[in-house]
């Protein structure tokens, strides 16, 4: 009898894992439905894609003689800068890399057409104008969705920094 209940609990489980196998296997096949009216409010091409500028931001020559309440009133500065610019549209992107073995500090990904506007972007930084920060700018080609990340950003976090 024990035997015989287990092999009908066994046999339910299997078809459910079966049907939800089918159900998860439909759902990827799927293609979701183009939204143009998206597509140009991000500014994607026909692939989804557009032009940024990737901005890397690495350990600068003031770095280690910048403290207290100097530093924090940079950092502060730093942030509220890059509110603006994600407010403002120019930036898409921006956040800190962890400990690394090459001076990387963080990133700013530009919505803009030129590395020299991301730049001149860059360096209405207090960190960059301090020193803190020196940076390295290069094209990068990506998915124009990241233009809804801040959107998103702001209905996801508790506090803005």
């Amino acid at each position: 009898m024990i035997l015989r209940t287990f092999f009908i609990a066994l046999c339910i489980v299997g078809a459910f894992t079966a049907a939800s196998a089918q159900v998860i296997a439909a759902r990827a096949d799927e293609k979701p439905a183009y939204d143009e009216e998206l597509a140009k409010r991000f500014g994607g091409d026909d692939n989804g894609m557009k032009n940024y500028v990737l901005v890397i931001l690495k350990t600068g020559p003031k770095d280690a003689s910048i403290k207290g309440a100097d530093r924090d009133a940079i950092f502060a500065g730093h942030m509220a800068n890059i509110n603006r610019l994600a407010d403002e549209g120019t930036l898409a992107l921006a956040g800190p890399f962890g400990k690394n073995d090459r001076t990387y500090r963080g990133l700013f990904i530009f919505n803009v057409a030129s590395v020299d506007e991301a730049l001149k972007l860059a360096g209405t930084d207090p960190a960059v104008k301090a020193g803190v920060f020196i940076v390295e700018a290069t094209p990068w080609y990506g998915t124009a969705a990241l233009m809804g990340v801040g959107e998103t950003h702001k209905r996801i976090a508790k506090q803005k920094p």
